[in-house]
């Protein structure tokens, strides 16, 4: 039985794309079967287009072993894969697809219709020459990975090698789109200027013990002998002084001398070329709604008003005997709610995490296998912000691990723990995370988050947050303040990121807005700041997603009234992983409307 000529022309192309020697032998007879071939061809694509995300799951790359995201190459090749994920998916019914594959059909559609018409639309090349970011660049990345990744054979530390010489040419492939941004006019703020100079300059100094791309060798397995582990103690060394290292020291002449001079006064994309079409883009794609930057900014300024009403309740409930503002410096400026030690922030954790797990059974009714750690942040903490999630691989082999910035001890107040824990822990990143990637029935596409839903994952934290009472935490009125602290702070980004990048508002105006409306350290706000001004429109995520949790569990209440079950609820928000925010309302209002939901 043969596939119809659409379907075998897409899974041809993504084929060649792919993997040239895979072939398939027989034609699929059913629509269900035909989607899990278009859907396993494309993975197979993109992971030729995503070595590091093969790494980061444990498996060798598919094609070459580094590959820079922001070439022309990949554009052209992505658009190619898109079309043809688009085209096979035109040829197959949805309607006779099961449930979940309907789901997946959705996102796979979804995610293709949004990279495709970055493409086509313009605003992917335009990104692609203004690609310095001081929060996710790889330059930063790429160094965390080698400071993390675990290698096996010496077939990975001879892809580890590699890794780093595909690293140097993707350092000096940056200069070159910037040199072309500069003469087509795209320039980008000074701010990320000087923050991506700064972390540059930090890697310059590092001593040899400290670098990230030597640690591979410094953490050999049982497997590896002693010859190979010989000529690899010399081969990392030799490999980062001969390309990585001078490749940081060429972006270091050319940003302080060539770019920075010509750089933007304003902050915002609003003072760049075509920065207004970049900012409504990036918005789609991380709230995965239309919401126009005025909406979103009206939804800030009404949400940080109901939340500043709770403080000022939570803060009569201490006792403080002052105003709001003067409650903020009290925590911003009191030792007692600091730790000094990382050892007594770590065992913190573990603690809250014990008491969270006492309680999941109430709300949740799966465990993934997968630990949970805390971990100091590797490398260049001082030019960072707080931290991130990473989770570990799918065989749940080793944890998923939260970096903490250990150089911003002195300014994350002990209130705010149990909320970090919720969100970045369990029930929140981690435990999300992990179940997807451990429920090996899920089609890659979903079980490693690979359709951009960025409301979801950050909005899914944000829920879990707010399950904090329900789990048993926020029992004393500070850890209650310290919750409702965490949660003004992503309040207050939904005013900031449209200020910055669509009203014009400067640097200042948006630091003095989260001084005046959290007890955030001056530090740490201007990091957060800046992160908005090089990330733009991820900060708005968070309570677009939270927002939409929250009204679908309040529309499954209303609807099952005494028939509501907070874990079948869950299951369903969480059983199919990341998805763009109106699919999944979608997904829950079938589920209410089916016999199953009242069961």
């Amino acid at each position: 039985m043969r596939l119809r000529e659409p379907v075998m022309a897409a899974v041809a192309m993504l084929v060649v794309v792919a993997a040239p020697s895979t072939a398939i032998a027989w034609s699929p007879p059913d629509a269900r079967e035909r989607f899990g071939v278009l859907v396993a061809e494309s993975q197979k694509a993109d992971d030729a287009l995503h070595p590091l995300r093969l790494a980061e799951r444990g498996l060798p790359p598919t094609g070459a072993v580094f590959v820079d995201p922001q070439s022309e190459a990949f554009a052209r090749q992505l658009a190619t894969n898109k079309r043809a994920e688009l085209s096979g998916l035109a040829d197959i019914d949805r309607a006779s697809l099961a449930e979940k594959d309907q789901i997946a059909y959705d996102a796979f559609r979804y995610q293709a219709e949004q990279a495709l018409g970055e493409i086509d639309s313009g605003i992917h090349a335009i990104r692609n020459l203004v690609p310095l970011n001081a929060s996710f660049g790889l330059h930063v990345e790429f160094p965390d990975y080698l400071s993390g990744v675990r290698f096996k054979t010496v077939g990975d530390y001879e892809r580890g090698l590699a890794q780093l010489e595909g690293f140097a040419g993707y350092m000096d492939s940056t200069v070159d789109r910037l040199e072309q941004g500069m003469a087509r006019g795209y320039h980008q703020p000074k701010v990320v200027v000087n923050n991506v100079l700064g972390q540059v300059e930090a890697f310059l100094k590092l001593p040899v013990e400290e670098n990230p791309f030597y640690s591979p060798v410094t953490r050999f397995p049982d497997a590896i002998g002693t010859a190979d582990r010989i000529r690899l103690e010399a081969a990392y060394p030799r490999a980062t002084e001969g390309r990585p290292t001078p490749a940081y020291e060429r972006w270091r002449t050319f940003l302080r001398e060539r770019y920075l001079p010509g750089a933007t006064e304003g902050a915002g994309l609003w003072a760049m070329k075509d920065g207004e079409r970049v900012y409504a883009s990036l918005l789609v794609q991380h709230t995965t709604t239309r919401m126009s930057a005025q909406q979103i900014h009206q939804l800030g300024v009404a949400e940080v008003a109901r939340i500043r009403a709770a403080m000022e309740q939570a803060r009569q409930a201490t006792g403080f005997d002052g105003d709001l503002p003067a409650f903020f410096e009290h925590v911003r400026t009191g030792t007692q709610f600091y730790y000094s030690e990382p050892k007594d922030l770590i065992d913190h954790f573990e603690r809250i995490e014990k008491k969270v797990w006492e309680r999941m059974p109430a709300l949740f009714s799966r465990r993934p296998r997968a630990e949970f750690e805390l971990r100091p942040l590797p490398a260049l903490g001082d030019q960072r912000g707080t931290g991130y999630y990473r989770a570990g691989p799918p065989d749940a082999s080793e944890p998923g691990v939260l970096y903490f910035n250990m150089a911003m001890l002195n300014t994350r107040p002990i209130p705010t723990l149990e909320t970090l824990q919720l969100h970045e822990g369990v029930p929140g990143h981690h435990y999300q995370i992990s179940l997807v990637q451990e429920d090996e029935s899920l089609p890659d596409l979903l079980r490693f988050g690979q359709v951009p839903a960025t409301a979801y994952t950050e909005g899914w934290g944000l829920y879990a947050e707010s399950l904090g009472q329900e789990l048993g935490m926020f029992t004393d009125p500070y850890q209650w303040f310290g919750h409702l602290d965490m949660e003004m702070l992503r309040a207050v980004r939904l005013v900031v990121d449209t200020g910055l990048h669509a009203l014009r508002w400067d640097r200042q105006r948006a630091i003095d807005y989260m001084l005046a409306n959290t007890s955030m350290a001056p530090r740490d706000v201007a990091v957060e700041i800046d992160r908005y001004i090089t990330n733009p429109g991820q900060a708005c995520a968070y309570k677009v997603g939270e927002l939409k949790f929250q009204e679908l569990r309040r529309r499954a209440t209303e609807r099952l009234g005494p028939d509501f079950d907070i874990r079948r609820f869950h299951d369903q928000v969480l059983d199919t992983g990341a998805l763009p925010l109106d699919v999944l309302e979608a997904k829950i209002d079938r589920w209410l409307m089916s016999s199953g939901a009242a069961q």
